[in-house]
């Protein structure tokens, strides 16, 4: 017996009385192939953080305002509150979790230029936001390697900070360009 498609063509599985149908997704999440089945309502946010385990996408206002939950989608930040995990079928996630550098010496994470920015220019208190701010500023950077501090105001607008000011992550824009710039990396 085959499973059941739906009208979009992707395998469905059809359960018992008020249960939600499942559809299969297959996607990179951090370089890793996952499969997994999920009900087409889950959002990317509770499909990382619950089914995936991965907690550091953060969720604030759920409604795609704050920018806490942005993750790279083939490379572009999207919201995961308002992404459907099943919409993402075939694609690339990347997460916090996903952005630190090859590993280093006895397996350590090296930093990114973002992530080593935001820790010298002291762009983060409570760090709630940080998760979101850092992936939109990575994928910023690649569409804006050089910006000046008006781009980096206009690059981070779309996501909320209830300490910091934005002052600080401002400079961090700025100093994670530079950081590129001198690693070699684009």
């Amino acid at each position: 017996m085959s499973i059941p498609k739906d009208n979009t063509g992707s395998p469905a599985v059809i359960v018992a009385d008020g249960a939600e149908r499942t559809y299969d997704v297959t996607l990179t999440v951090n370089g890793v192939h996952r499969v997994a089945r999920v009900p087409a309502r889950r959002t990317l946010s509770d499909f990382l953080r619950h089914d995936l385990q991965l907690t550091g996408t953060h969720v604030g206002c759920e409604h795609g305002v704050c920018g806490a939950c942005t993750v790279l989608l083939d490379g572009a930040p999207v919201r995961s509150c308002l992404t459907f995990a099943v919409s993402v079928d075939g694609h690339s996630v990347t997460t916090i979790e996903g952005i630190a550098g090859s590993t280093g010496g006895a397996g350590a994470a090296v930093l990114s230029p973002v992530q080593q920015a935001f820790r010298e220019c002291h762009a983060l208190q409570c760090g709630f936001c940080t998760p979101g701010f850092i992936t939109t500023i990575t994928a910023g950077l690649v569409e804006q390697p050089n910006p000046t501090r008006a781009d980096a105001v206009e690059m981070i607008a779309g996501n909320l900070c209830r300490c910091t000011g934005y002052q600080n992550i401002v400079d961090a824009v700025l100093r994670a360009a530079e950081l590129t710039r001198e690693r070699g990396e684009r």
